[in-house]
């Protein structure tokens, strides 16, 4: 496993980084065979493990938390978790306030067994929430050690620069990684999020690298749509009667056209795609299987051509997002009319 810097931090992570979200109730829900997956990653050279206390409301932390326990060397291990989304009907168990980050943050830390998280990530915006509050509660926590470094994840470019100038502002801890959605189908970071994470020496670990399965070879023309845990939580994402879902299938086959012509897999063209670009630190591989790991572990050492590349570009335009849904958030001004007129 060649291992890349993580922004300018000086820390080293290996470029696929072991997503859980399918660990626990939202996955297969087996603690033995979550823990194998974590085993198998680790024994691949896999350093790098991240989660959310939200993902199965707190359930997927406390299986890594088991799985490590059974290991030596939390050391060796970047750890990383998130904190932001509902954990209970309490309206203060939510958000990015300096009163949930502290109390979030030591749940996880209970949740996961360890002393300290590497890697504290904020999982959204909170348009409610001003952004010295935030990095002045995430700043304390790192100054009291248990925080190592603190990170974005789909933030938009604007906000990502405004936390940049709040932290120099205000001399508080600043955000060393952005975690955006970035895959063949989805390619709107690269107009601006990107490049201000270039701009500010961040280091970028893409999340959805397969856009949450399309790119695994099981949607294509012709073939059943397959019935899915994660249709049936995002539906938007896979309803085929959506004119955005019918341009990504149609897409998608041109790319297992291209791929096939490559001598590569799917994944693997998906995953060295997202890894070619020179910002991208690490891609989140999110297996369900120990099976579906095995099938991912190939793509750090596929290198693609420029020939490649530009056919890419040719199938699916750069900056391209096809369905709004992929881009994991949206700006609340879009939903709220009265955001948007003077008179209601």
């Amino acid at each position: 496993m060649r291992y890349r810097y993580l922004g300018r931090t000086g820390m080293r992570v290996s470029p696929l980084c072991l997503g859980t979200l399918m660990l626990g109730s939202w996955g297969h829900n087996d603690t033995d065979s979550s823990i194998r997956i974590i085993d198998e990653a680790l024994d691949a050279g896999i350093n790098f493990i991240d989660t959310a206390d939200v993902y199965s409301a707190g359930r997927t932390e406390e299986i890594i938390g088991k799985a490590l326990a059974r290991r030596h060397g939390r050391e060796h291990i970047v750890l990383c978790t998130k904190v932001h989304a509902p954990m209970g009907p309490d309206p203060n168990f939510r958000g990015n306030s300096r009163r949930w980050i502290i109390q979030a943050a030591e749940n996880s830390l209970r949740r996961l067994g360890t002393d300290w998280i590497d890697l504290y990530q904020v999982h959204r915006p909170d348009p409610m929430t001003d952004i010295d509050e935030t990095l002045g509660a995430l700043t304390d926590l790192v100054r009291t050690g248990k925080v190592r470094y603190l990170g974005s994840s789909t933030f938009p470019a604007d906000q990502i620069v405004e936390a940049q100038w709040s932290a120099e502002r205000r001399s508080t801890e600043r955000f060393v990684c952005e975690q955006p959605p970035y895959s063949l189908l989805a390619r709107g970071v690269e107009a601006d999020v990107l490049p201000a994470c270039r701009r500010h020496d961040m280091g970028v670990v893409t999340w959805s690298p397969l856009a949450g399965g399309w790119l695994t070879g099981r949607y294509r023309s012709g073939k059943a749509v397959p019935d899915t845990k994660r249709s049936a939580r995002w539906p938007r994402r896979y309803d085929m009667s959506l004119r955005a879902n019918q341009e990504k299938l149609a897409v998608t086959d041109d790319l297992a056209e291209l791929a096939e012509q490559s001598g590569l897999s799917m994944t693997e063209l998906a995953l060295a795609f997202v890894l070619e670009h020179p910002v991208v630190t690490s891609a989140i591989i999110g297996p369900r299987t120990p099976e579906q790991l095995s099938g991912l572990l190939s793509a750090p050492q596929v290198s693609l051509g420029p020939d490649v590349l530009d056919r890419i570009d040719e199938i699916v335009a750069p900056g391209t997002t096809f369905n709004a849904e992929d881009a994991g958030w949206q700006a609340p001004e879009l939903g709220d009319p009265a955001a948007r007129r003077r008179h209601g």
